[in-house]
């Protein structure tokens, strides 16, 4: 998990008592990954599946969170599993070709599943404060916003490749290590991942989602002074339609929110650690808070696709239904999708006649 955190159990300790809380404390770190690691595979392969098998009918919603659950399962399977084979075997054990493409796609699963939250939140800003712009944008093969966040990971992580190899870090003892420039690059490098997979990104996200907020009340306090108007009328389509559709927006809406907070809540303790661990030279590195700090961030892997079925209602029937029956109800989902989006387009034209 760590970019450059040397691990406790490779330091030699004269202390045997010493010695045994660091062996405790790795015998804990492995038991977490593992839960980890078999958690966030089954729920993030469980929503691809299902998503996969109605792959046709796929809302924009739903495609980033297609995505967002195979840059989690990158995060699965090229961090959380090598970390968990490493602590157990104590060494990293393959050739240097291995260990550059391990370190490689350890940070592109980083990228990919930060950019596809920010992606995420701007479509769902350009959803609320542009609707009209997105009703009439025609559906693409690629998702432009997708292929961006997938390319600027793949590219971005591109350092790891030349920054980690097989080094000799004792006699006839060789490891997976990173060799920096001295004595500014290592404080660099940290700085600069720290700034464009978490600061950057949640000051993007932040912006997005304080405008979406503003646009939502404005959206409300109209439906409300509209609904005071109809009181003595009847309730028309048009205006139910206005309300359902609120329903709908604030609801994936509140999803990206919590998935945003999510990811703060997870991830940032651990790029604390990591500016802490290379701007002070007498920062606690082998302590048992740096490495449960280190391990939280892992557990966004597994936050993700339960606060997707949390907002889905029946997703987590429609799991246990394809791995029991092997197909899921497609027609409800046409169905759904079909009135979510006639309901948009008749509630903005309403807005925008009234306005």
């Amino acid at each position: 998990i760590q970019f450059i955190h040397s691990r406790y159990f490779h330091c030699s300790h004269n202390d045997r008592k010493q010695r045994n809380v660091y062996e405790r404390l790795a015998q804990v770190e492995i038991a977490l990954l593992a839960i980890i690691f078999i958690t966030a595979g089954i729920l993030n392969f469980g929503i691809l599946l299902v998503l996969w098998k109605r792959r046709k009918p796929l809302s924009r919603m739903r495609v980033f969170v297609f995505h967002l659950c195979v840059a989690d399962l990158v995060v699965t399977f090229f961090q959380v599993c090598p970390q968990l084979i490493w602590d157990i075997t104590d060494r990293f054990i393959g050739p240097d070709v291995l260990c550059r493409a391990v370190k490689y796609l350890q940070v592109v699963g980083m990228f990919a599943s930060t950019y596809m939250i920010v992606v995420m939140t701007i479509d769902r800003y350009q959803a609320i404060c542009n609707p009209m712009v997105t009703f009439q944008r025609r559906r693409a093969r690629w998702n432009g916003p997708v292929c961006a966040a997938w390319c600027v990971s793949v590219l971005c992580s591109l350092p790891q490749v030349f920054i980690f190899s097989r080094v000799e870090v004792a006699p006839g003892v060789y490891d997976c290590w990173a060799q920096f420039i001295e004595p500014w690059g290592r404080r660099a490098y940290v700085t600069w991942t720290t700034l464009v997979i978490f600061v950057l990104p949640i000051l993007t996200v932040i912006v997005c989602q304080v405008r979406i907020c503003r646009a939502v009340q404005l959206n409300f306090h109209m439906k409300t002074h509209h609904v005071g108007e109809a009181v003595s009328k009847p309730p028309s389509s048009r205006a139910s339609s206005v309300a359902g559709v609120s329903k709908a927006r604030v609801k994936t809406v509140k999803m990206t929110v919590v998935i945003v907070l999510a990811y703060i809540l997870c991830w940032t303790p651990f790029f604390t650690v990591q500016l802490w661990s290379v701007w002070d030279d007498e920062a606690p590195t082998q302590s048992a808070t740096f490495t449960i700090l280190m391990l939280l961030a892992s557990l966004n892997s597994c936050v993700n696709p339960c606060i997707y079925m949390l907002f889905s209602g029946k997703l987590p029937k429609r799991v246990v239904s394809l791995l029991c029956v092997g197909q899921p109800d497609l027609k409800e989902s046409m169905q759904e999708e079909a009135t979510v989006v006639s309901s948009m387009y008749i509630s903005l034209k309403s807005l925008s006649d009234c306005r």
